[in-house]
C-alpha cells in the first residue's frame, strides 16, 4: 500500500444511537422518509437523521445487517442505528462504501427476531487508510452514484412528464375544453390542436370528446399471457440466452422499463412458452404477486404465468397503454380474483373499457412520448455501466490495489 492503514474496532472510532418511534399522536402515513419501511407526515416535523449520516439496519425481517447512507433528512425508527463517526478518523462516505457489499449481515443473532446490538457493531473491526485517502476514495465511488441518482431523478422527471400528458389529452380532455371555451390549447402547436374535437359526446355512459371510441382491452390490444418450462429439465435453461421473466425482476424497477432478466431460456425452453418470444416494446403487466407491476421490454423476452402481456400497435401505442394502465390500476385491481393471493386474468382484463382517440391524434401523443421512454432508457443503460464500474473498482480501492492521487 502506499499510505499506511490504521486498524480500529467502530467503538473506537464511533458512537451507536438507536433509532426510535415517534409518539403515535405526532405522526399519520404521509410524506416524511424513514428507515423503517414506512413514510410518516408529522404534525410537528422532527427528524433524527442527516444527510450523509451511516445507517445499520438491526432489526426485522430480511436486510438485517445492510449499511446504507442517508440521501435526505429523515427520521430512523427503531430498526435501525445511527452510526455517528469521528470526523478527525473516519469520513462517512468512505465507511459506507466499505460496507456497501458485505454488509455487516454476519452480526445477524439468528434468533427468530433477527437483530444486531450495539455491542455487536462496537467490536466489528474495520480498517482504514489516512483520512485524506478515505475522502478521495469516496469521491471516485461517490461521483459514480451522483450521476446514478442524477438519472433517476432525470427518469422520474420525463416520467412524470409523459403521464401529465396523458392525463392532460386523456383524461381531462385539456384540449377539448379549450376550443370548446374558445381558448387555445396551452402548449400545443397549430397543427397538433387541430387534430382536437371542440366538442364532447355521449358514449357508453361517458362524456367523450366527438368523433373518439369506447373499446375493450381485448379489442385494443393482444393480450397474451406466459409459462415457465420445467426446471428438472438443463435442456430449458442451461446455456440459455433468451430472456424469460417473472414479476420477481420488476420488484426493484426504478423506472418503467425492462432492460435485463435474472433468469434466461434456450431455444427448447421458448418452445415450451405457447406465447414465445415477445417482441421488444411489448408491454408487460403482472396479473399477481403482486398485480400491477408496468414495464415495457427493451428486448425481445419470454414470461411467465405472472403475467398479461400487450402486443400493442398504431392503434393503441405501448406508451398509450402503460399510461392508461397506471392511470387506471384501480380499475385493474377490483377485478383481481383470489382467496391465497389476488390475481387478475386476461378473461377479466380483456373488457376493460379504453377511450380511444383517432389514430392522428394517437400518433402525435407517442411522437411527444417516445423520445422521453428513449431518454429513459438511455439513462438506465448509463446507469448500469456506471454501476458494473463502480462495483469493479469498490473492492480495489478499499484494498489499496487501485490507488487515487492522494499521496501519504
Amino acid at each position: 500500500m502506499a499510505c499506511e492503514w490504521y486498524e480500529y474496532t467502530l467503538g473506537e472510532i464511533a458512537s451507536f444511537t438507536y433509532g426510535r418511534m415517534p409518539a403515535s399522536n405526532t405522526l399519520a402515513v404521509g410524506a416524511y422518509p424513514t428507515f423503517s419501511g414506512y413514510k410518516y407526515q408529522y404534525k410537528y416535523p422532527e427528524f433524527n437523521c442527516e444527510k450523509g449520516d451511516v445507517i445499520v439496519v438491526a432489526r426485522g425481517v430480511g436486510g438485517t445487517g445492510d449499511v446504507k447512507i442517508v440521501r435526505e433528512r429523515c427520521y430512523l425508527t427503531n430498526l435501525s442505528i445511527k452510526i455517528s463517526l469521528d470526523s478527525k478518523k473516519a469520513d462517512n462516505l468512505y465507511v459506507y462504501y466499505n460496507y456497501l457489499n458485505s454488509g455487516l449481515r454476519h452480526l445477524d443473532s439468528g434468533s427468530a427476531q433477527s437483530q444486531i446490538t450495539i455491542n455487536d457493531l462496537s467490536r466489528e473491526p474495520i480498517t482504514l487508510p489516512p483520512l485524506p485517502e478515505q475522502k478521495a476514495i469516496a469521491a471516485v465511488l461517490g461521483a459514480l452514484d451522483d450521476k446514478i441518482e442524477l438519472n433517476r431523478r432525470m427518469n422520474a422527471t420525463l416520467e412524470a412528464m409523459a403521464r401529465a400528458l396523458f392525463q392532460s389529452w386523456f383524461v381531462d380532455f385539456d384540449p377539448v375544453r379549450a376550443k370548446l371555451d374558445n381558448r387555445q390549447p396551452i402548449g400545443l402547436d397549430k397543427a397538433t390542436a387541430d387534430l382536437f374535437p371542440a366538442t364532447f359526446q355521449e358514449a357508453g355512459g361517458l362524456h367523450i370528446p366527438k368523433g373518439w371510441t369506447i373499446e375493450s382491452v381485448g379489442e385494443v390490444v393482444d393480450c397474451m399471457g406466459g409459462g415457465t418450462p420445467s426446471t428438472a429439465e438443463p435442456k430449458y435453461w442451461e446455456g440459455g440466452t433468451h430472456h424469460w421473466t417473472t414479476p420477481k425482476d420488476f420488484s426493484s424497477l426504478q423506472a418503467p422499463i425492462l432492460l435485463d432478466t435474472d433468469r434466461k431460456l434456450t431455444d427448447a425452453g421458448i418452445a415450451k412458452i405457447s406465447s414465445g418470444l415477445l417482441p421488444a416494446g411489448t408491454l408487460l403487466l403482472s396479473s399477481r404477486a403482486p398485480v400491477g407491476y408496468l414495464a415495457i421490454a427493451a428486448m425481445p423476452v419470454a414470461i411467465n404465468q405472472g403475467f398479461i402481456a400487450m402486443k400493442c400497435n398504431e392503434r393503441a401505442s405501448n406508451c398509450f397503454m402503460l399510461n392508461w394502465c397506471q392511470a387506471n390500476m384501480a380499475e385493474i385491481e377490483s377485478r383481481a380474483t383470489g382467496t391465497t393471493f389476488a390475481e387478475i386474468s386476461k378473461q377479466n382484463f380483456r373488457p376493460i373499457a379504453v377511450v380511444l382517440p383517432p389514430k392522428e391524434i394517437m400518433a402525435a401523443f407517442t411522437a411527444k412520448v417516445a423520445p422521453l421512454y428513449a431518454q429513459i432508457t438511455a439513462n438506465l443503460h448509463q446507469s448500469r455501466t456506471l454501476a458494473t464500474l463502480r462495483d469493479t473498482m469498490l473492492p480495489k480501492l478499499l484494498s489499496g490495489e487501485l490507488q487515487t492521487t492522494v499521496t501519504p
